[in-house]
């Protein structure tokens, strides 16, 4: 039988207490495709892939791996599938290469493959290393490479990057596109950062409050509002008044990522910006700097739900 998705949820629901964290969502991912599932703290990303883990049981709804349930499949799946959480415990006094082997013979590999993965991840200058002794971007790479020990078929990481510098974070991100490269594995990434779905992922779905909001290629994503454009602007005096007032005209305005540029997203570029023009004239603004810029996830994410992914 020719399995065409290695993963599928099929009208997922889960709920804790008094929070519904999933709400029907359904999710294929064909082989080798890495997939990102974008989207704010509590959005319901962790929830989803601890489902597809194994970890936690739908309240409702279906999952499949490689066309088969969790329920008598464990030793089976767990065996095609590297997992990364969110936070990793090492035995801080064991090596690199004596935490890596520990993982290895739970699947009977030797050194050799411990070797490999050391290369992989890029730690063969602290193999010797004791675990409490590395930096926070090493200890994550040690994370994926026990991830990658047993060559997955699958490979679950959530937000394998929260809290590493942009210099660390650029490692994992190498890491994984080499991995891309070379195997056909299959990748679920969750997220909060848009340029690490952009660089890393063939598909996005774009996730808050337990439902999916919008999925497809960054490519597909962006098409569909191609229409719009967005620019950037600053004031000489770096206010604005309340952007309430643009409610009825072809425009939105929103504030930057500083608080000192300002974004405004025209849903036609040729008839908008006159009235966009208009607007700050008829308020007596002056514009210090205007820059127009293709639309980009983060500005798909706060039309969809009006607010910033990190807020």
């Amino acid at each position: 039988m020719t399995i065409n998705n290695v993963i599928e949820v099929k009208n997922v629901w889960k709920s804790f207490k008094t929070v519904q964290a999933v709400k029907g969502i359904n999710l294929n991912i064909p082989k080798g495709q890495f997939v990102a599932l974008l989207g704010p703290n509590g959005a319901g990303k962790t929830t989803l892939v601890e489902m597809i883990e194994g970890i936690q049981k739908p309240d409702k709804g279906e999952i499949t791996i490689m066309g088969k349930k969790w329920k008598g499949n464990e030793d089976r799946l767990h065996r095609i599938i590297g997992i990364s959480l969110q936070e990793t415990r090492f035995i801080d006094k064991l090596r690199v290469t004596e935490t890596l082997q520990l993982f290895a013979e739970f699947f009977n590999l030797g050194i050799k493959r411990v070797n490999e993965i050391i290369e992989i991840v890029g730690l063969e200058e602290k193999k010797r290393a004791y675990v409490v002794n590395l930096s926070g971007g090493q200890r994550q790479r040690l994370a994926i490479g026990i991830a990658l020990i047993n060559t997955p078929q699958i490979l679950l990481l959530d937000e394998p990057t929260t809290g590493l510098d942009p210099n660390a974070r650029r490692e994992i991100w190498d890491i994984l596109q080499k991995l891309k490269e070379v195997s056909e594995t299959s990748m679920i990434l969750t997220t909060h950062y848009m340029e690490e779905a952009e660089n890393l992922c063939d598909y996005i779905v774009i996730m808050d409050n337990g439902v999916i909001l919008r999925e497809g290629t960054l490519h597909q994503l962006l098409a569909e509002d191609s229409k719009e454009k967005v620019v950037e602007f600053t004031i000489e005096n770096g206010s604005l008044p309340d952007t309430s007032s643009t409610e009825g005209l072809p425009f939105s305005i929103r504030s930057g990522e500083t608080g000192e540029k300002w974004i405004v997203t025209l849903l036609n570029f040729e008839t908008g910006l006159p009235d966009f023009l208009s607007f700050l004239k008829s308020r007596n603004i002056s514009l210090s700097h205007m820059e127009c810029r293709r639309k980009t996830l983060d500005d798909l994410f706060v039309s969809l739900t009006g607010r910033k992914i990190n807020e």
